[in-house]
């Protein structure tokens, strides 16, 4: 992947700065956690504020409480576990949660849940692959790239709009 092919933008959210980074026309990471000058371990490429025009539009319907299903073009670069986890993510029906266990189930590894739990972990592109759905299986929420703090309002405000729409 040539650094060219790549680039980036932040833009505002309610729980603060995130980073899109575009490969082509496909939204390949999102990105929390960078008002305290973090950033992910990815070519970002430059910045380019034009970029993802689609992502950003259905991120503001999703955090207006407009959206609940994102139909994006996006390019996931992982394991074939690690994908597979991702994939069974997006299955998870919006405003619901699921433990990593029962993660780990549907995907036919059920003694994988701290695999599951890793594979999570490495997620590009949050929120559009919501991990933020995946809870540890007493119910606690348990790790989150963006912070607990992100993960109970995401959670909050998927509860409170899953009835609206």
């Amino acid at each position: 992947m040539t650094a060219s092919a790549r680039r980036h933008l932040r833009m505002p959210s309610p729980i603060g700065q995130l980073l899109l980074i575009a490969e082509d026309d496909a939204l390949c990471g999102l990105y929390m956690n960078i008002e305290r000058g973090w950033l992910p371990r990815v070519e970002i490429g430059p910045r380019d504020d034009a970029a993802l025009p689609e992502a950003r539009r259905q991120l503001d319907e999703y955090f207006a409480g407009t959206r609940q299903v994102f139909d994006l073009h996006v390019r996931l670069h992982g394991t074939a576990f690690q994908r597979q986890v991702w994939d069974a993510l997006i299955e998870i029906p919006f405003g619901q949660t699921r433990s990593y266990g029962e993660q780990a189930r549907r995907i036919g590894a059920p003694d994988a849940p701290r695999a599951v739990g890793a594979a999570n972990g490495q997620n590009p592109v949050s929120i559009i692959v919501p991990c933020h759905r995946v809870i540890g299986a007493s119910g606690a929420l348990t790790g989150y790239g963006g912070g607990i703090d992100r993960k109970r309002w995401l959670l909050a405000h998927e509860a409170s709009q899953r009835t609206l729409l």
